[in-house]
């Protein structure tokens, strides 16, 4: 966790409202940091949903495999996530931290080992050890509450520079509901499913099998629309749980994601999810500049989508941006590499809204001066159209800086 804030961080966090059935606790557990909370215990209320997405990593962490198989229960009674390690590339020693943590956990909150979800951030390598949850966990679950979701968005940090928190309050039938959540990350990042950790909560009354159709649509236009650096973590997991409380209320029971009474829910869920990614890709490593690519006219979205990761994990695009200079021929490289079709003489390339290529060459009208004040704003926003069809999508990235080095040099040190 740095000591100095992002200057591309939120100038508002939320006041985040407190959720019938959630309550949460942190501490400190000595994981590896010292004099700062790295466990974080939510302890949910008996018939809680529970759906989850993970990394696509072929060396996934014991925490993702405990939760990919527990998951099949479709219920969650509690969620622990330390800070510090990451419990991946551990083995045989992995695998019994985790189920040594479940255990823990269990006693502590009074239900089965399969109803408890694990995630765990940090260092590679290390092996964790899980005897320091001992009494720790009986602690939290006495002194959880509903409510401080900004002290738990700080207990799961690592590299972050703040906590990030988003909320949304929307009206499903007849009640009120809420979705909070919650997510840590600012390296590492290429998400193939969601991204580094990502907790939702809500009140509403959603089966499994349909929140899990949420969520799995969700990730594919807010978290797995961003990157920080093209590496995708071993540990990504994003959780959401779902308590029914707001049934309680009027809010009707859904057990189908095509539900129609859903629409107004799914734009909210999506927002918060949107919000959440957002702030990952302001917290990047280093970063001094966020960074919106949009490529259009593309054959498809796929298509588009490829294209604009292409431009927004290419060091020489992001090394530009950081030193303010919107050089578009490394745009084209990026482009050309992707691998999907392009047409050279169809390509035109703008930054900030001021066109800086045009039917593949300069701009006729290109003013440097103009270009290079625009390139000094914090926010960047690389347009690219490709003439070849309707495809359209948009990625979040960040500018790559030498404190992204620094950050990385000496992380395990």
């Amino acid at each position: 966790m740095s000591s100095s804030v992002s200057p591309l961080a939120p100038k508002h966090v939320p006041d985040m409202p407190v959720i019938a059935g959630i309550r949460l606790a942190t501490a400190e557990a000595g994981i590896r940091y010292k004099n700062r909370t790295d466990v974080l215990l939510a302890v949910m209320d008996k018939g809680t949903a529970v759906a989850g997405v993970f990394t696509k990593s072929k060396c996934p962490s014991a925490p993702v495999e405990w939760c990919r198989a527990k998951l099949k229960g479709g219920k969650a009674r509690a969620l622990v996530v330390n800070s510090g390690n990451a419990n991946a590339f551990t083995g045989k020693t992995g695998r019994a931290s985790t189920a040594l943590t479940a255990k823990i956990a269990a006693k502590a909150v009074g239900c089965s080992e399969g109803e408890i979800f694990l995630a765990s951030t940090g260092v590679i390598g290390e092996p964790l050890d899980a005897t320091k949850f001992d009494g720790v966990l009986g602690r939290l679950a006495e002194a959880a509450a509903p409510g401080d979701y900004l002290a738990a968005a700080k207990a799961i940090m690592t590299t972050d520079t703040f906590p990030k928190v988003a909320t949304a309050t929307v009206k499903l039938g007849k009640a009120k509901v809420t979705i909070n959540g919650m997510a840590k990350g600012a390296g590492m990042i290429a998400p193939d499913m969601a991204t580094m950790l990502s907790f939702i909560f809500t009140d509403a009354p959603i089966a499994p099998a349909a929140l899990q159709a949420l969520l799995k649509a969700g990730v594919e236009d807010t978290f797995n629309a961003v990157t920080i650096d093209g590496d995708t973590s071993t540990s990504d997991t994003l959780l959401a749980f779902a308590t029914g409380a707001a049934a309680e209320h009027g809010a009707p029971k859904i057990s189908r994601a095509s539900d129609p009474r859903l629409k107004a829910f799914v734009k909210a869920f999506n927002q918060v999810l949107a919000n959440l990614a957002e702030q990952v890709a302001r917290d990047g490593e280093g970063a001094r500049k966020l960074v919106e690519i949009t490529v259009e006219g593309a054959k498809t979205k796929a298509s588009a989508r490829k294209i604009a990761m292409s431009i927004a994990n290419s060091p020489l695009v992001k090394t530009a941006i950081a030193g303010e200079d919107a050089n578009w021929g490394r745009v084209v490289m990026a482009v050309g590499k992707a691998g999907e079709p392009a047409d050279r003489d169809k390509l035109s390339i703008s930054f900030n809204g001021i066109r800086v290529a045009k039917s593949g060459a300069r701009d006729p009208s290109y003013d440097e001066a103009q270009v290079s004040e625009a390139m000094k704003a914090p926010e960047i926003a690389i347009k690219v159209s490709l003439g070849l069809g309707k495809g359209r999508d948009r990625v979040m990235t960040c500018d790559l800086t030498k404190e992204y080095v620094a950050i990385n040099g000496d992380y395990r040190s």
